[in-house]
Parts: structure tokens; sequence; C-alpha cells
């Protein structure tokens, strides 16, 4: 890619594409240039108070939504697509002209509910939990909502240095699936000229919406096909611990293929060797404890923690194969100050960051409110609560870089991972420095608060500007306005939680006798009260994933996918490898190059149609379960369809599911598969 002056006006087309040009998802060539819809020298409509009074009302109910569905099912579901159809769906209603940079705006305020509240749940709520063994605890509404808003500012501060590196000089390079599907979203609603691409995504968004809040709600076929429901395959399991298993959500299945096929492999790769290689070697080996545990406690309970090590070390490679990158973000701080008010040339809209000083400025007054904050709500040891501090500002710095790595492979954010390795880090200098018992319970807890916010938020902060960068809205002001979706997203998380606390709780009590299960934030406080109360640390297994990620480096594997897949259950991995599969078939189905380039294109927008539709029906999907419709629903299918004679009776047998579930599956995969070839030479 050459360097061309990007001030000068004329590099560029006049007319505004109607839709994504060919090169928006490879590399480009040495003499190419990516061209976004919104030309990069004009001025549009972004920020206006629709955009951002739009954008904060959607902030805060995604945020709350957000909260109650991860505390309770264990999963924070990516608000960014559903944020985005809402946004395209009322501007289209309201005949809005030129939404598009609106949109984008609506998007990256309202995405901020997403990031905050895996932050703000994968720890905090910890604190109730241990709570329980330790009286003495204590939290409240202003450690939750610091932590949350200190680390989600900390996330975007640090990551703007680094946005060109990741979305415009590695343009092509990385897949950045949860990106691109929120960009074809967002692009579908931009003008008749692109109907039939909108067409595409809307039928794609349907199909995969559809089915996954059907086999979500309904449970006409199994969500995952699993070796285990077979007797054979539960006698395999039982004596060499040895599992096969894949979700079938057709969500998962899109993913897959925007990451396609060789990031796929690698992470699958990991995850097989997880539970083909160490979880039979452990159900064989270990002591009568581990032998007598299923595969999958096997797995949370040991196996998961290498892949914690692994993904530990394999940031602290990425940091080093980076340094050049930090350095030069660094560096560029000190030459803004050091030219002074000295005249530079302006960057054309399309590249405006705020500026280097205002961001050093900015990290200085956040980095002196974070110390104020331990020192008065957190820590009564002032050169205790300056240790704390040291080790926030130096992990959340450099493992922003490994959070946004992630997400531009695989599109899933390991920050419990990372979170829990800091937990680890932070307990046992906590530890060595006097601070411990139910004292350095909250000091790491709410430490662990800031620095998993600060990761999440650089994340998912990285799929807000490579939209914006796809679709060529200004970053500045993306950024600025990130500040206030953090702000108001960190008030309601805050304010939900302990709501929360209060009504459901998170352990089993006389009051709370049905808790809300806080799946991340009681693997936290398991890992937390051993090492503040002189327990048992699995230091073993932490030490062999670094001695695994060291290893993969050493054969040019790339080490974090690797790891990432050893981390996640091998259920949501095997369908990335199906996906990335039916990619490469679709990338080679002609032996015209240029049919396979459409056909590789019409893939991944209908890809991203089955990413939307899971999850804004996955929403659906949680809010049927909360609010108890599914016998209703039930009860209504059952009289239907006994009117013509077919007996529908819930729960199916298990065969009788796993049979569905390979069905309906081929079904998806054959849909997927057809309509990516239907493309043909023009």
């Amino acid at each position: 890619m050459i360097k061309k002056n990007e001030t000068d006006k004329e590099v560029y087309a006049d007319v505004d594409p109607a839709q994504l040009p060919d090169n928006a998802f490879r590399e480009l060539a040495e003499d190419e240039q990516y061209r976004p819809i919104m030309h990069p020298a004009r001025e549009y409509n972004e920020v206006t108070p629709y955009s951002v009074i739009m954008g904060l009302v959607l902030a805060v109910i995604f945020s709350a939504a957000a909260a109650y569905l991860g505390l309770k099912v264990g999963q924070v579901f990516e608000a960014a697509i559903p944020i985005s159809i809402i946004a395209v769906g009322v501007s289209g209603a309201l005949s809005k002209k030129h939404a598009l940079g609106q949109n984008v705006i609506i998007q990256s305020i309202g995405s901020c509910s997403g990031v905050i509240v895996a932050g703000a749940i994968f720890t905090l709520p910890a604190l109730y939990i241990l709570k329980a063994t330790h009286p003495e605890i204590t939290v409240n509404f202003f450690q939750i909502f610091m932590s949350s808003l200190l680390g989600g500012v900390l996330g975007i501060l640090f990551f703007i240095p680094f946005r060109k590196y990741f979305v415009k000089d590695m343009h092509g390079k990385y897949p950045f699936p949860e990106a691109t599907a929120t960009t074809q979203v967002l692009a579908s609603g931009q003008s008749s000229g692109n109907k039939g691409q909108a067409f595409t995504l809307v039928i794609a968004s349907l199909i995969g919406g559809i089915y996954d809040y059907v086999v979500e709600t309904f449970g006409w076929w199994a969500g995952t096909l699993s070796t285990t429901a077979t007797q054979w395959g539960e006698t395999i399991a039982a004596k060499t611990k040895m599992v096969l298993s894949c979700n079938t959500s057709a969500a998962v299945l899109g993913l897959g293929y925007i990451i396609g096929l060789k990031y796929a492999f690698i992470i699958t790769a990991g995850s097989l060797f997880v539970w083909w290689v160490i979880i039979p070697l452990m159900g064989t080996y270990g002591n009568e404890a581990i032998v007598a545990m299923t595969p999958d406690e096997i797995f949370g309970n040991y196996a998961r923690m290498i892949g914690i090590g692994g993904i530990a070390m394999s940031g602290i490679i990425g940091i080093i194969k980076s340094w050049p990158i930090i350095r030069q973000a660094v560096g560029l701080a000190g030459r803004e100050f050091k030219t002074g008010s000295a005249k530079q040339a302006k960057p054309v809209r399309w590249q405006l960051d705020i500026s280097m000083k205002h961001i050093v400025f900015f990290i200085a007054i956040a980095l002196i409110a974070v110390l104020i904050f331990f020192m008065t709500g957190v820590i009564d040891c002032w050169w205790q609560a300056l240790v704390a501090w040291v080790v926030v500002t130096i992990i959340a710095f450099l493992f922003t870089t490994v959070a946004a790595n992630a997400i531009a492979i695989v599109g899933s954010n390991p920050v419990s991972g990372m979170t829990l390795m800091t937990l680890i880090i932070a307990s046992a200098i906590f530890v060595a420095i006097g601070l411990n018992g139910p004292s350095g319970i909250v000091a790491s807890m709410v430490i662990g608060g800031v620095v998993c916010t600060a990761l999440s938020m650089a994340g998912g902060f990285v799929t807000d500007l490579k939209v914006g960068y796809w679709l060529g809205s200004t970053p500045r002001k993306q950024e600025q306005w990130k500040f206030l979706g953090t702000l108001v997203s960190a008030a309601t998380v805050g304010g939900v939680i302990l709501v929360l606390n209060d009504v459901y709780g998170f352990t089993a009590d006389a009051t709370h006798p049905d808790p809300l299960v806080a799946p991340q934030a009681n693997a936290m406080a398991k890992v937390i009260e051993p090492l503040m109360t002189g327990g048992d640390t699995p230091w073993i297994l932490y030490i062999t994933g670094v001695v695994l990620a060291l290893l993969l480096n050493w054969l040019k594997v790339p080490s974090l996918a690797f790891c990432l897949g050893m981390f996640i259950p091998l259920s949501l991995n095997t369908p990335l490898l199906v996906g990335g599969a039916i990619a490469w078939f679709v990338s080679n189905s002609s032996k015209k190059a240029e049919v396979n380039d459409r056909r590789r294109d019409r893939g991944t927008l209908i890809s991203s149609g089955l990413i939307a539709g899971g999850a804004l029906f996955g929403v659906f999907a949680a809010l049927t379960r909360f609010f108890e419709w599914n016998d209703p629903m039930h009860n209504f299918f059952h009289n239907l369809l006994g009117l013509i004679g077919i007996d529908y009776t819930l729960p199916f047998n298990e065969g009788t599911l796993q049979i569905a579930g390979l069905v309906m599956y081929i079904l998806l995969i054959a849909y997927l598969w057809w309509d990516s070839c239907r493309e043909k030479k023009q």
C-alpha cells in the first residue's frame, strides 16, 4: 500500500458509493487505496442532538439488559449489532436523509453498554459473593461506579494512540468479525442503491435470528451436538474423558465464516488439544477426585487454567512484538510536545484523532483520579494504594493491544482470562506487601474491575473505530462522545448491580433462595479467596500454559489464537472451523478469480446477517425466558398442532433432539453455501 497524501482531496472520488467497495475486507495492493462510503474530506452530520440522545438512551437500556442477562446466564451479548439494527430501523422510519454518520455515532455511544457491563459483572459481584464468608467486606455504589468509569476511560485513552495501526495499517489482515457484521448492517441502510445487499442481509438475519430463537426458546432441536448424547460416546467419555461437541448456533457459524479457515483452524486446534490430550491425561492419571470428574468439570476446574496462563504469556509475547508500535505511539506524543505550536499538516477528516497532547493530558488526569480513588475509597494505606495504582497502570496499558488483537482475530475478548491473570498477579503482590484478608480481597476485586473494564473497553472500541474506518466517519467524534457513553453506562451498571443484589442476590441464603448465578464473578471469587487467605493456587497449570505459549511462538504458531481456543469451550470452537471451511470452499468454488471474490463477499454479507440476527433474537430469547413466556407458547403450539393430529409434547428425548439438531445444522450450512455461491460471473 503506497503512502498517499491524505490531505489531497483529489485522491478520492467525488461520488459517494452506495455500498462498501470490493477491497473493504481484503488486503490492499501496493498501489491501491481504500475509499470509504462517506467521502474522507467532506463534512457529514454525525454528532447531532438526535444521534447523541438516541445513543445514550440505547446505552442505558442495553446496560441494564446486559447486566441482568450476564449475571443470570453468564453471557454478555454484544450490543453493537442490535444497536446498529435499531439505529438503521429508526432512521429509516423517521425518513432521515444521509443518516449513516449519525448511525455510527449512535452505535459507538450505545455499545459502551456491553463493554462496561462485561468489565463490571465479571469482577465486582464477587465482593457480594465473598461477603457471605467475610462479613467485614464492604461494597457500595461509589466503588462499582468509579471502577467502571475509570476503567472505561483508561481503555479509551490507552487505545486511541493505536487506532491507526489496528484499523488502517492492518487493513485486510485481521477478520474483525463483529465489526464486519456491524458495518454491513449500517451500510445496508445507506441508500436505495444498496437495496439488493440490504435484502440479502435482512433475509439472512431473519433466518439466523429465527433459527437461534427457536432452539433457545422451544428446544425443538439440540443447541449443541455432542458425542456424549450417544451410548458409545458416553462410554468413551467415561473411560477416556474424550468428547466432541459442536454448537449449532447460526451466529457462531457466521462468525466462523468471517474469521476464515486459517484462524478458525488454529483456535479449534487449541481447543482439541485441551479436550483430546490434556483432559484425557488428567482424567486417566490424575488423583481420585479428578478421575471421578466429567470432562466438563475437568475443563472448568483444571484444564482451562492452562489456557489462562497461555493467554497471559501470549499477551506478553504480543506486547514484545508490538513494542515498536507502542514506542511509536509514545514517540508521537513526545514529538507533539516538542514541536509546540509549530504548524503541522492537518490530516484528512477521516483520519483525525484527538491530538496526542490532549490524550497525554487526559491520561494523566485519569491516572491521578484512579490513585485518589484507590487511596480514599479502596485502600487505607497510601503506599499500598500506590503499588496498586502502578499495577493497574502497567497492566491496563500493555494489555490494551492484546485485547484489541483478540477482538480483531476472533471477535471475542478474552477479558475474563486476562483479568483472572491480573487478579493473580495483583494478589501475589498485595500479599507480599502485607495487604491480605478481607481488605486485600476488596482491593484486588476493585482493581480487577478497573483493569477488566479497561481491557473490555479497548477491545470494544477497536470494533467501533474499525466500523467508522470502513464507513468513513470521523474518529475524533467517536472518541470524544465515547466518554459520555461510558459515564452513562457506568452509572447504569452500578445501580443495576445494587438492585439485582438486593432483589435476587448472588449467593443462596434465607433472603435469596434462588440467586443469580454470576459464573464469572464466582470464578474470580474462587481464585482470589485462597490467594488472600493462604489456600492452594494452581500455579503449575498457569506455568504450563506459559511454557506452551513460548513453544508455540517458537514454532511460529499464533499463540494467542491457539490459547484462546484452550480457554473457550470446545462446543463454541468447533463451529468456527465449520464456518471457516465453508468460507474456504466458497472462495475456491469457481475457476474464475472474480467470481470467487464476489461469492466470498456475498458469503460475508450473509454471515453478517446470521450474526446480527442471532445477536438480536438472542436478546428476545433471553427476555422470553425472563418473563416466563415459554410455557404459554408451548401450550399454544400443543393446541394448534393438536388440531391437525400432531402430538407436540416437550421435552423430546435426547436422541431425537440430537438427530433434529444435526439435520437443522446441515440445512443451515447448505443455505450458507448455496446462497453464497449464487453469485455468478457478470
